[in-house]
C-alpha cells in the first residue's frame, strides 16, 4: 500500500500528514512544492476517510529509500507502462451476505497483486495522469 496514517495534531492539513508519513515510513523527505493535489477522499474497510496525496518524487533512481522495519515490510515499484498495460488489469467481485456486490480493480503480474484501497487509489491517480490511456 501507499505510505499513510492517522492525522497527528500537529499536522496541518492531510498534505502535512502524507509528507510526515512518508518521512517516516519510507525515510523519503518530500518537498511540499513537489505535491501536485489531492484525489477524492475515501472510505477505508474500517470506516475511516482516506485523502490520497500525489506528489512527483522525481526518478526512482535518485530515491533513497531507508524503510522503517516497525511499519513496512516490503517496497516494491511498478512502472507505468506495467499498469497500463491490459493484460495486468482486472477486477475483482465481492459480494456480500446481503447479496449486495461491488467490484473493486485489480492490478496482475507484477511482484504482488495490487488490490483494495491501493488499486483504487492507483486507478483514480492513472485516470488522472493519462486520460485517454486508462
Amino acid at each position: 500500500s501507499f505510505p499513510g496514517g492517522r492525522r497527528d495534531r500537529t499536522d496541518g492539513d492531510a498534505v502535512a500528514t502524507a509528507l510526515r508519513e512518508t518521512r517516516e515510513e519510507l525515510g523519503v523527505a518530500v518537498a511540499p512544492t513537489s505535491v501536485w493535489g489531492q484525489l477524492r477522499t475515501l472510505p477505508d474497510r474500517h470506516g475511516m476517510t482516506v485523502a490520497p496525496i500525489v506528489a512527483n518524487l522525481g526518478p526512482l533512481e535518485a530515491l533513497t529509500l531507508n524503510p522503517n522495519p516497525d511499519e513496512v515490510e516490503e517496497v516494491f515499484t511498478l512502472p507505468l507502462a506495467h499498469l497500463l498495460c491490459e493484460e495486468n488489469q482486472g477486477y475483482t467481485h465481492f459480494r456480500t451476505a446481503s447479496g449486495y456486490g461491488y467490484t473493486l480493480p485489480v492490478f496482475l503480474n507484477g511482484p504482488h497483486k495490487v488490490w483494495g484501497l491501493t488499486a483504487i487509489i492507483t486507478e483514480l491517480t492513472l485516470e488522472l495522469l493519462m486520460p485517454g490511456h486508462y
